[in-house]
């Protein structure tokens, strides 16, 4: 059975569990005091990304159901405002992050028929992380 991030919460940390073909991963995110609001529009690497994005706080969360799919194996979405927010999902091997993603495209993406061919033609390439 397939956890998300939302699953595996314990005193002040997050779990997100990737179980993937070759093994079993996790990675561990504190909850920290800071909010979406305190984030930078730019990041000088994905590392800190990762780090600043998924233990910043938000107002609007929501994830879906991703196991009819066969390489998308959790997907969320963050939000400050609930316009616009960082698109988040899993492989078996990484964690994806995609930034200004607008509500109404995460919400498709929830109802597609297929998550990946939604990903591949809506949001592939067009809401990249901004680095420094």
């Amino acid at each position: 059975m397939r956890k998300t991030i939302f699953e595996w919460t314990k005193y002040s940390w997050i779990y997100l569990v990737i179980v993937g073909a070759i093994g079993l991963s996790i990675y561990a995110f504190s909850n920290s005091s800071y909010t979406c609001e305190d984030l930078p529009n730019s990041f000088s690497s994905y590392q800190e990304a990762d780090e600043l994005i998924l233990n910043a706080t938000y107002p609007f969360t929501d994830e879906v159901n991703t196991s009819k799919s066969s390489w998308i194996r959790s997907a969320w979405y963050l939000s400050c405002d609930g316009k616009k927010g960082f698109f988040c999902y899993t492989t078996d091997k990484k964690l994806y992050i995609h930034q200004n993603v607008p509500l109404d495209i995460w919400h498709e993406f929830k109802n597609a028929d297929s998550f990946g061919r939604y990903y591949n033609y809506n949001i592939k390439g067009k809401y990249r992380l901004k680095l420094k």
